[in-house]
């Protein structure tokens, strides 16, 4: 089973994030949270690794709904979106808002998810690079 939605861009990753953002933004989500993993990595483990984001993308209207639909649906948001730099380049992942249905097994989510699932295929679809 395939976890994501991807894209790889031709752009260093500050810039694929800025464009991440904006994509976002424009699809009606907002960041809720924001784990910088390279820098949480080097502090607790002294370890180090690629740049490496993750972003809680919200979309209030559909997690509502969502919400309403299955109340523990909560342990399954926000949308993660993982944006890490891969050679030459930066790789884009969102969560695939399917998995909300196949995770709980309620069929009542499929019409939030189904939608969830347009926009972030939206938001990557409209990155750039």
């Amino acid at each position: 089973m395939d976890h994501g939605i991807a894209v790889t861009l031709d752009l260093p990753f500050t810039e694929a994030v800025e464009q991440v953002r904006t994509a976002l933004a424009e699809q009606g989500f907002g960041i809720l949270t924001e784990i910088d993993v390279r820098a949480t990595l080097r502090a607790k483990l002294d370890e180090e690794i690629e740049d490496y984001l993750i972003l809680g993308a919200c979309n209030p209207p559909l997690a509502h709904r969502a919400l309403e639909a299955d109340r523990h649906i909560g342990l399954l948001l926000p949308c993660n979106v993982v944006v890490r730099a891969v050679d030459g380049g930066t790789l884009v992942e969102a969560m695939d808002p399917q998995l909300l249905v196949q995770v709980t097994g309620k069929p009542e989510l499929a019409p939030v998810a189904d939608e969830a699932a347009t926009r972030l295929r939206a938001a990557l679809a409209a990155l750039t690079g």
